[in-house]
């Protein structure tokens, strides 16, 4: 990656630093925001892309059903925000530039649901596509962190792993136990606000449990992954150290660092982002 942060990253990062979650820094706000979201009514996500439903879950699909490649997709949003435009326009260019299906589940959010429901529900999808050729993992932020627990979690009931992991900037450690956090830098996240957060979505696990926290985990035998992660978010020690844990498991890992860039860059639309999209396409297709 270059070294040069492009005008559109600085504008990007700009915009995002003015429209940052006010829960993100303020544990008042944070918990008035879960007590909101505990007594609102159940909301359904409006898009004009295609959804199917699977077990009572809405999960959006993208592309042929016959393509060589299967991603299934776990979007972000701190496990307190549902899947939005910018991950629904992703997963249609990874369909037509990646020749996949990608499927995008619409899963159960804290604080009314919790890491054990979704587990059960996403467990139940992935035994139908592990059958499919090249069947690959990916998912951004707390997606991204689901992705790799639910890949250790694999290993304890014997299914076979994806054909390969690929992540942006996932949360590794919802405990945030390796402080400090410039939260004050970071345009998109805060270390008050997604303590809390981390607690409502473990639900009764332990915030170090690897099922929530993949930094705490055992990698053995995990497919080759890809990470990216930018060099100005507060996760990026922590994903740092989890790709290290990766190298020692024996997994074949590869972090690609955004120098200078925010979190979740590879999903905005700048120069960064295509350079991203790139390796992507090179992991993915050869």
């Amino acid at each position: 990656m270059s070294n040069n942060k492009s005008l559109v990253a600085k504008i990007e990062e700009a915009i995002l630093m003015r429209t940052k979650l006010k829960f993100m820094d303020s544990r008042e706000n944070v918990n008035d925001f879960l007590k909101e979201q505990l007594n609102a009514p159940a909301k359904s996500v409006k898009s004009i892309f295609k959804s199917i439903d699977f077990n009572g879950t809405r999960i959006f699909t993208f592309g042929d059903e016959n393509a060589k490649n299967t991603i299934l997709y776990i979007h972000g949003g701190a496990f307190v925000l549902e899947i939005n435009i910018q991950h629904l326009i992703y997963c249609f260019l990874l369909s037509k530039k990646m020749d996949a299906y990608v499927l995008a589940p619409v899963y159960p959010i804290a604080p009314k649901h919790n890491a054990s429901e979704t587990y059960g529900i996403i467990t139940s999808l992935y035994k139908k596509l592990i059958q499919r050729d090249n069947l690959i993992l990916m998912g951004d932020s707390a997606g991204g962190g689901f992705v790799h627990s639910f890949c250790q979690y694999l290993r304890t009931i014997d299914l076979q792993q994806p054909q390969k992991i690929i992540t942006f900037s996932p949360w590794v450690d919802i405990s945030m136990s390796n402080p400090p956090y410039d939260s004050k830098n970071d345009p998109v996240l805060g270390e008050i606000g997604l303590k809390e957060v981390g607690k409502s979505w473990a639900g009764e696990l332990n915030t170090d449990d690897y099922r929530v926290s993949p930094l705490f985990g055992d990698n053995t035998n995990l497919p080759d992954t890809l990470i990216f992660a930018g060099e100005r978010e507060i996760f990026y020690n922590d994903i740092k150290k989890y790709a290290e844990n990766l190298k020692n498991d024996g997994v074949n890992v590869r972090l690609v660092t955004g120098n200078d860039l925010f979190h979740i860059y590879p999903l905005f639309p700048m120069p960064e982002a295509y350079a991203a999209f790139k390796e992507i396409k090179k992991e993915i297709i050869g």
